[in-house]
């Protein structure tokens, strides 16, 4: 069991109209709402479950999924402040704490309703869960256990001149270089990226696609269905725009004629003047 800030594997000891009472091993029982119940939940199955505490700070438990855990970094928006700190949305019944002294002091003029942050969730020596915009203390820029060529979740944290800064498995810092960006990605914007390069001080450079010919295994299907979806054919061609093909596919002109190359290869696709085809199966 991991407890509170996480999802747990309980036992349901007794189903009733009211909801069903789990085993929460230290934590005593704990109760879970009727309309959270799947169906055919009965005493003696197992459910997952996010554990949390709920207003009077007793362990609750829920089948909500929320946009981050303990030991995660998520991009959340504000939808209250009082004297404690901000309120952040969070996809839980209880919204998530942003303590004023988990502020960096310069930026709690920008802690307003409406306004999304990154935050990092952490459980908080009283027990709570709560989040802190210090992401400094909770990520570090030497990584350990991983390789070149590693797929990685990376979340988007600022723009700088050397590229996009991001979060990487929500422990280190990596940077995604300006010339391996294509269009905008927005502060927040998640999705998988790939270590290009391990550096020597443990510091990530972080590639938005895979690498070598991996990449092409990992786009073609997607660029398949894009096909399918705008009727079999797309006017795109070795002449189009960057911009546009990462607007259409989400990858780099670079990758997008690799992958061109190889559905061609494999009769997938047609090559024709003015685009390419989609080639209907035999």
């Amino acid at each position: 069991m991991t407890g509170i800030g996480h999802f747990n594997d309980l036992n349901v000891l007794a189903v009733s109209a009211k909801g069903a009472r789990l085993d929460g091993g230290p934590l005593g029982e704990l109760r879970l709402p009727a309309a959270e119940l799947p169906v055919g939940c009965a005493p003696g199955s197992t459910l997952r479950v996010f554990l949390y505490l709920d207003a009077e700070q007793r362990p609750a438990a829920t089948t909500a999924t929320p946009a981050a855990q303990v030991g995660e970094v998520g991009f959340l928006k504000v939808v209250s402040t009082n004297d404690a700190g901000a309120f952040l949305a969070w996809g839980l019944p209880k919204d998530l704490l942003l303590p004023w002294n988990e502020v960096k002091r310069e930026q709690k003029r920008l802690v307003a309703a409406g306004r999304k942050l990154l935050v990092a969730v952490f459980l908080a020596e009283d027990g709570r869960i709560a989040a802190s915009s210090r992401l400094d203390e909770f990520l570090v820029d030497a990584a350990e256990g991983l390789r070149e060529g590693d797929p990685v979740d990376i979340l988007v944290a600022e723009s700088t001149d050397l590229g996009l800064r991001v979060v990487v498995n929500h422990r280190f810092w990596g940077l995604v270089h300006q010339n391996e960006v294509f269009g905008t990605l927005a502060r927040g914007h998640r999705q998988t990226g790939y270590v290009k390069a391990l550096r020597p001080d443990g510091k990530l450079n972080i590639a938005l696609s895979a690498p070598g010919y991996a990449k092409v295994d990992a786009v073609a299907q997607g660029i398949l269905q894009v096909l399918a979806r705008k009727g079999g054919f797309l006017a795109v061609s070795d002449q189009t725009p960057p911009e546009q093909i990462h607007q259409l596919f989400g990858i780099s002109k670079r990758v997008f004629k690799q992958t061109i190359g190889a559905l061609y290869r494999d009769r997938k696709i047609q090559i024709e003047p003015s685009g390419i085809r989609l080639v209907p199966p035999a």
